[in-house]
C-alpha cells in the first residue's frame, strides 16, 4: 500500500504540474477540490457512519481540523505553483522535506528526537541547497526556476503543519475520511471564493485538461486511501517511509516525458533529500 500510495502521489505531483500550466494554479486546484469534495461527499453518503463517529468529537477538534484543512489547501496552491515554474524533478522531491517539518514541531511539542534524525534533516537542508545549485554559466538561473524552489519549501511547511495537526489532534478523533472530507470542503470553499474573481473563473476547461484534471485528483484521492489502508492493515512507519517515493517517482516522470536535465550537483542535491526524507520517516 505504501508503494502504491507513492506511485499515485508522483503521477498526482506530475499532473499538477501539467493542469497549472494548462489552466492556471488557482483553477487547476479549484477543479480538483471540487472532484474531491464530490467524490468524498458520496462515500460519506453510502458510508455515514463515518461522520455520525465525527461527530463525537468535540468543537476544538473540529476547529483544529480546520485549521488543517486550510494549510493543505495553502500547500495545494504553492505546490501547483512551483511545479507550474519549476522543473518536477526537483520541486517533487523538496516537497517530501514536509516530513522536516513535521519532526521539529513535534520536538517543539516536548518530543525527543535523536541524533540520527537531526542528521536527516541536516542531510535535507544540505539537500535543498545543492538542488538550487545552477553551475553551469551557459544556462541562467532564471527567477522562475528561484520561485519554483521557493514554493516547493513552502508547499512542505504548509503541508509538515498540517500533518501534524492532523496527526495528533485531528484523525485519532475524526478519522480518516471524514477529515478528508473536511479537507476538501474547506478547500471548496476557498477556492470558489478565489476564482469567482477571475474571468471564466468557472468555466469548463477543453476535453483534454478535464480528463488531466480528473486523473490528478483521482490519483491523489487514490493516493490517500492507500496510504490509510496501509495504515490501518500494516505499519504506519513503514507505509509513510514507502509513500516518501512519489518524489523521486514524479521527478522521473519529469525526465521521461518532459526530458528535464538537472546538472550532476542537482542530481546530488535531490537524492540527498530524498534520502534524508527516507530516513527520517522510518526513524519518526
Amino acid at each position: 500500500m505504501g508503494l502504491l500510495a507513492a506511485l499515485l502521489w508522483g503521477g498526482t505531483d506530475f499532473l499538477v504540474g501539467v493542469n497549472a500550466r494548462a489552466v492556471g494554479v488557482k483553477r487547476a486546484v479549484y477543479f480538483g477540490q471540487a472532484l474531491g469534495f464530490t467524490i468524498m461527499s458520496l462515500i460519506l453518503m453510502v458510508f455515514p457512519v463515518f461522520i455520525l463517529r465525527a461527530m463525537a468529537a468535540p468543537l476544538e477538534t473540529w476547529l483544529l481540523g480546520m485549521v488543517a484543512a486550510m494549510l493543505t489547501v495553502s500547500g495545494a496552491l504553492s505546490l501547483s505553483k512551483a511545479f507550474a515554474l519549476g522543473k518536477a524533478s526537483i520541486v517533487a522531491p523538496l516537497v517530501t522535506t514536509y516530513g522536516v517539518v513535521t519532526t521539529l514541531l513535534s520536538w517543539f511539542g516536548g518530543e525527543q528526537i535523536s541524533l540520527l534524525q537531526w542528521a536527516c534533516i541536516a542531510l535535507c537542508v544540505i539537500g535543498v541547497i545543492l538542488s538550487s545549485a545552477h553551475a553551469n554559466p551557459k544556462v541562467p538561473h532564471t527567477t522562475q526556476a528561484t520561485s519554483s524552489i521557493a514554493y516547493a519549501l513552502l508547499a512542505a511547511g504548509f503541508y509538515g503543519t498540517s500533518f501534524w495537526l492532523q496527526g495528533h489532534f485531528v484523525l485519532p478523533a475524526l478519522g480518516p475520511v471524514t477529515m478528508l472530507w473536511l479537507a476538501y470542503f474547506i478547500g471548496l470553499i476557498v477556492l470558489v471564493a478565489i476564482v469567482l474573481k477571475m474571468d471564466e473563473g468557472l468555466k469548463i476547461p477543453p476535453l483534454k485538461n478535464c480528463l488531466t484534471l480528473t486523473g490528478a485528483s483521482l490519483m491523489n484521492l487514490g493516493g490517500f486511501s492507500a496510504f490509510a489502508w496501509g495504515a490501518v492493515a500494516g505499519s504506519v512507519s513503514v507505509v509513510t517511509v514507502i509513500s516518501t517515493l512519489s518524489g523521486g517517482i514524479a521527478a522521473i516522470l519529469g525526465f521521461l516525458f518532459f526530458k528535464e536535465r538537472l546538472e550532476r550537483v542537482q542530481v546530488l542535491g535531490v537524492v540527498l533529500v530524498l534520502l534524508g526524507a527516507f530516513v527520517l520517516h522510518l526513524k519518526a
